[in-house]
């Protein structure tokens, strides 16, 4: 037998072998761990149609929710839009209400031209502008709030925010007169 064929040989069977050690290796550290399904949009409750358990091999660095864990992160709000296909993290979710002390929530039905972006988003700052009456002198109020959700269909919206609760009047009375507008910010 030649030297360097029988070289060849035993490098082989090393190879296999730690090739053989890396797939039992890979197949010991596979988890279950839970996915998300479909879109969820920021600020959204989470329910259990909305994730999927995924097999995992490796994945070091990663912190994704076990499956077993399910019951524990179903009802939490998303911190973030959560994307169909990635692995969930506890890091997302939240389970703080979106109403802080003192503020109150208010719906406002609007047409759809009256809203400033085709979604708002949960956490979404705006201001609302109260318009004057027609005819009386041009004064202008300003109330800061925050989307807590949004429904919409083709011709109207409604808009859920918080509000500091004092503000919570005079934004309803403006709403019923039509003499509100809705503008979205980049924060307070």
């Amino acid at each position: 037998m030649r030297p360097g064929l029988l070289g060849l040989a035993v490098l082989l069977i090393a190879l296999g072998g730690l090739g053989a050690a890396f797939a039992i290796t890979s197949v010991k550290a596979t988890g279950s761990y839970l996915a998300v399904a479909r879109a969820v949009p920021q600020g959204t409750t989470l329910t259990a149609d909305d994730l999927v358990t995924v097999q995992v091999a490796g994945g070091a660095g990663l912190t994704p929710v076990p499956a077993d864990q399910q019951a524990q992160v179903v009802g939490k709000r998303a911190l973030v839009s959560l994307v169909p296909g990635t692995l969930l993290a506890r890091a997302q979710l939240t389970d703080k209400p979106l109403l802080t002390g003192g503020q109150q929530q208010v719906a406002l039905g609007l047409r759809a031209n009256q809203v400033p972006a085709r979604r708002l988003l949960p956490g979404d700052h705006v201001i609302l502008v109260g318009t004057p009456e027609k005819g009386a002198p041009a004064a202008v109020t300003r109330y800061e709030g925050t989307v807590i959700d949004m429904a919409l269909d083709r011709t109207n919206a409604t808009v859920y925010l918080a509000l500091d609760a004092a503000d919570v009047a005079a934004v309803v009375l403006l709403a019923d007169a039509d003499r509100i507008a809705v503008v979205l910010t980049s924060g307070k």
